[in-house]
């Protein structure tokens, strides 16, 4: 059923059950969470395309709830969300806000598109390989990733995790289909963990931080 939405468009993705810092400093934004926290402390955040161009109508997002927040002696305000459900834009309203508000649709995976059981021990064994690696080359002591039990959560979880473009990790929130979403993960870690390997090797001998290499569109492979 739609629902009424302030939308925060930014450069990111965020995933359900995903923690996110924020800092919040433009006036508008100020004054959106200030009406989120007067209410019911959620916000959704879409892509921006352009600074000028709004999320249009079929936009995909992911609603912040608010966990967290710190106000600043300036009224700027440090705050942590965790990611809700996803949405789909539906319009933007016409309202005096001096932020965006929409008419937005949740929407969930769909039934019987689980992966199956070979699939889900692959990506979390891939996972492992890559979370490590990224360990390492922060200098953070080696450590088992706590990952989620059931399918979905867990490709949320490491489609949060993942360092790669944004582009793909938009089409991995608007994926519908749990199992193509684990899929799509399985075949992008390798890689991924490629660029974290060679990484590595570059940190060991002069202390930078590597680049991976270009990651392809894993969803033209389905």
């Amino acid at each position: 059923m739609p629902f009424r939405l302030p939308l925060f468009p930014l450069s990111l993705v965020l995933f359900p059950g995903n923690p996110l810092p924020l800092h919040i400093f433009e006036a508008r934004y100020r004054r959106m969470l200030t009406d989120c926290l007067a209410g019911d402390r959620r916000f959704g955040i879409t892509p921006a395309p352009t600074e000028s161009q709004p999320p249009g109508p079929g936009s995909i997002g992911c609603v912040a709830e608010v966990r967290l927040n710190q106000e600043l002696p300036d009224g700027r305000s440090n705050i942590v969300v965790v990611g809700g459900t996803r949405f789909v834009v539906g319009h933007l309203l016409d309202e005096s806000a001096p932020y965006l508000v929409a008419m937005v649709e949740e929407f969930a995976d769909e039934a019987g598109t689980d992966p199956s059981a070979d699939e889900i021990a692959s990506v979390r064994r891939l996972a492992t390989l890559y979370l490590n690696g990224l360990r390492e080359l922060n200098d953070e002591p080696p450590e088992e990733p706590t990952l989620p039990d059931d399918a979905a959560s867990l490709s949320f979880h490491l489609a949060g995790s993942i360092d790669c473009d944004l582009g793909i990790k938009q089409q991995l929130l608007a994926e519908r289909s749990t199992a193509r979403r684990v899929r799509a993960l399985i075949l992008l870690l390798p890689l991924l963990t490629t660029g974290v390997e060679n990484g590595i090797k570059v940190h060991r001998r002069s202390h930078t931080n590597g680049k991976g290499g270009t990651v392809p569109d894993a969803f033209t492979s389905q």
